[in-house]
């Protein structure tokens, strides 16, 4: 058997009152999603604890069966997926270039992602694209628009903070090292160099002619860089001999593939369109065809961008969009019997408030042929909440995918030297 996971980002939400308390997957039209749930196992998955705002990568780290602390951290896989290489003793920290004001020795965030020229925005980065002080070296590697990556090489680490305050209004952070007992001189290092770099940064953007000329045209500079999610290589067990499946990844976005291909699984890239129906249905069929996978992970983020318009309506149609799509999988992948095909979400998006993210439980459906079909009838975030399968939380979905693939290994039998949850393992034979 095998398993399709079908991740739709962000579906889950919060409830609105202008749909009287409900949430937007609880008012979409989704007959498909519904039936999937009516003929299936139904319940509520969180990658951590309820309450706990999730990033797509680390939720999708989780979801795999990891564990928070293996985690290398945004800034590397995200990187590696836009096939920057990144050395095994270097640390990469996501970045972008922003709008602040000069405020009681503070820099105040005025405008976080500015509207720029991209031949500007260009300009900008390469005029802070590198910087050397005590044996670290700071490269700047430019992305699109106003983002970019650093590039620490030296006696660095990645347990520091970040600089980006995210929100308008308040000020640049100081850069420092993570709490630990005791700090290493090496985070200590790292933190006090881009420190020195960010006020570099600002000193030398405010003053290019770039900025002198948006100034005089009455535009705010675009005068500063502010860094987050700072990761490194980690030496995490491969997908397959984790878990005995072997993976493919089908989606779009660096921070997916930087991820499957960092667990040595195979990645399918797509991309996304104006037409959110028919790029799922795409993903869906490849997934239908990838017989030579025990485990195929379906992605589509357009329910979580849609919640970050802070438009609940607008969740709602993008919602029936993807509904849409799934025809396929009631059509076409759950009449394979040698599929178990399972549909969540990383986390909850909410499209109104100031969060990016939010700590909701999302709703989870397992439809195949060991699965116990219970009495539930909706794809939601309240009706899924009392099916088969209760709440569901972190590596629990590995688990169960495992058990529902009837591959499940019985607690204490030992055919390998570590004791790996599937069965049978990659055993020595005994020779005569």
């Amino acid at each position: 058997m095998r398993c399709i996971l079908i991740i739709l980002d962000g579906i889950g939400d919060r409830g609105h009152t202008c749909f009287e308390g409900k949430t937007p997957l609880q008012m979409a039209y989704t007959p498909n999603l519904d039936y999937l749930s009516s003929v299936g196992m139904n319940g509520l998955y969180h990658s951590l604890m309820q309450g706990i705002p999730m990033s797509s990568e680390t939720a999708h780290f989780l979801i795999f069966g990891y564990e928070m602390e293996e985690f290398p951290g945004r800034g590397y896989i995200e990187a590696i997926g836009n096939g920057i290489p990144v050395q095994e003793r270097e640390v990469a920290v996501l970045c972008h270039i922003c709008c602040v004001e000069h405020k009681n020795d503070n820099l105040i965030l005025t405008w976080g992602r500015p509207e720029i020229a991209y031949e500007e925005a260009k300009e900008l980065k390469r005029a802070i694209e590198s910087f050397e002080t005590n044996k670290i070296k700071i490269h700047l590697i430019p992305a699109n628009g106003i983002d970019g990556f650093l590039i620490l090489s030296g006696e660095v680490t990645d347990t520091i903070t970040d600089s980006d305050p995210i929100y308008e209004g308040k000020a640049v952070m100081e850069i420092m090292p993570t709490g630990q007992k005791k700090i290493p001189s090496s985070s200590r290092k790292t933190s006090a160099i881009l420190n020195k770099y960010l006020i570099w940064c600002y000193q030398t953007l405010s003053n290019h002619q770039i900025n002198q000329n948006r100034l005089a045209s009455n535009f705010p500079p675009v005068n500063t860089l502010v860094t987050q999610r700072a990761g490194k290589r980690k030496n995490l067990t491969p997908f397959n001999e984790k878990w005995g499946l072997r993976g493919l990844s089908i989606s779009s976005g660096a921070i997916y593939w930087g991820l499957c291909n960092e667990l040595g699984m195979d990645v399918t890239k797509v991309k996304d369109t104006d037409n959110i129906e028919e790029d799922l249905k795409y993903r869906l069929r490849l997934a239908k065809d990838a017989h030579d996978y025990d485990f195929i992970h379906v992605h589509t983020k357009m329910p979580d961008e849609a919640g970050h318009t802070k438009n609940p309506w607008y969740k709602k149609e993008v919602i029936e969009a993807v509904d849409r799509a799934m025809s396929v999988a009631v059509d076409e992948l759950i009449t394979d019997r040698e599929a178990l095909l399972v549909i969540t979400a990383d986390h909850s998006t909410a499209s109104s408030g100031t969060m990016i993210h939010t700590g909701e439980t999302v709703p989870l459906t397992m439809v195949g042929k060991y699965v116990r079909k219970d009495s539930i009838h909706a794809f939601d975030e309240i009706s899924c909440a009392t099916g088969g399968l209760g709440m569901v939380r972190g590596k629990e979905l590995m688990h169960l995918i495992l058990n529902f693939l009837d591959r499940a290994k019985m607690q204490g039998l030992m055919d390998t030297p570590v004791d790996q949850p599937y069965y049978p393992g990659k055993y020595k034979p005994l020779r005569l």
